[in-house]
């Protein structure tokens, strides 16, 4: 089976890796073009583009599925295309290329969380269970008929980033074992059902903490955003960026937004009960333990986060 790859971060990466090594033909690459990273914004090839590159595979960089890039996809000859996180919208002319059409790894169970940020929006809410399933892209938004389905307990300090790593590695395992069912003609594609839920992408703005949530929201919230777009709050008019916070139900007399060091945990008040900081990054400044930038205030029974 002639398979082009599409997809861009480094979760995509496990699905390009199993694929080769389950034997299928990857005949080409799409995925994002090189963008400028670091402090000196350097361009920089996606994870999934470089990794192509190792295994001597054809690359088609694109922001969008075009005309151009379409006829490009068209010149592979593909029996079917898989996408893991692309990054773009596939339109009409694009889907009816490959023979059996494009076939979406998403980190959700769909209905639940259709969109750009699955795992982040299920952990923001409160979700004990998630995963990801297989299913035909088409021109709905993640609307299409399911092929294969894969849980994974969310567990209590996961970050967003820990969870997208394991059902990463789950996934790459259901997509091959999609594509072959569907080169074996086995593949039987059944209708979504359940409660439709979006997972539109995240902004900086998602990752603030309102201190006048209760905790287990701001704990949740907190997670959801790590690593990307990192949760952070404001002292003295500055963002600073927050590691996750874990919960202290045992304080229960701060003020929402209120400073207190106890040891060297740092704690703050919420709508509930405190929390307690992980690492915190200053402006300007490192990633540093909360005890270390609390003994740096001048006055630090008077710190209230905004």
């Amino acid at each position: 089976m002639r398979v082009l790859f599409a997809g861009t971060p480094a979760v995509a990466v496990p699905s390009l890796d199993a694929l080769v090594k389950a034997g299928f033909d990857v005949v080409a690459v799409l995925t994002r073009p090189d963008a400028p990273l670091g402090r000196k914004r350097i361009m920089t090839p996606s994870p999934v583009a470089a990794r192509a590159e190792e295994l001597g595979i054809d690359v088609i960089r694109a922001a969008k599925v075009d005309a151009e890039t379409t006829a490009k996809i068209a010149g592979f000859a593909p029996d079917v295309a898989a996408i893991v996180a692309y990054g773009g919208i596939v339109p009409p002319a694009a889907l009816e290329v490959p023979k059996h059409g494009w076939i979406n790894l998403h980190f959700s169970l769909l209905p639940a969380w259709r969109g750009a940020a699955p795992v982040q929006r299920s952990l923001i809410a409160g979700d004990d269970v998630t995963g990801a399933v297989t299913f035909q892209l088409e021109e709905g938004l993640d609307t299409g008929p399911v092929f294969g389905t894969l849980t994974e307990t969310v567990r209590d300090e996961d970050t967003a980033g820990d969870l997208l790593e394991r059902l990463s590695v789950s996934g790459a395992v259901l997509l091959c074992q999609t594509l072959s069912a569907i080169d074996a003609g086995q593949a039987v594609p059944r209708p979504q059902a359940g409660e439709v839920t979006l997972a539109p992408k995240l902004t900086l703005e998602d990752g603030r903490l309102d201190w006048l949530q209760p905790a287990l929201a701001l704990h949740r919230r907190s997670r959801g955003v790590t690593p990307e777009p990192g949760a952070w709050t404001t002292f003295e008019g500055q963002r600073i960026k927050l590691e996750p916070v874990s919960l202290r139900s045992d304080v229960t007399d701060l003020a929402p937004g209120a400073v207190r060091t106890a040891g060297k945990a740092v704690l703050v008040g919420t709508g509930s009960h405190a929390v307690q900081l992980g690492r915190i990054q200053p402006a300007g400044k490192k990633m540093m333990s909360p005890a270390d930038w609390a003994r740096g205030l001048a006055e630090p029974g008077k710190v209230v986060f905004e």
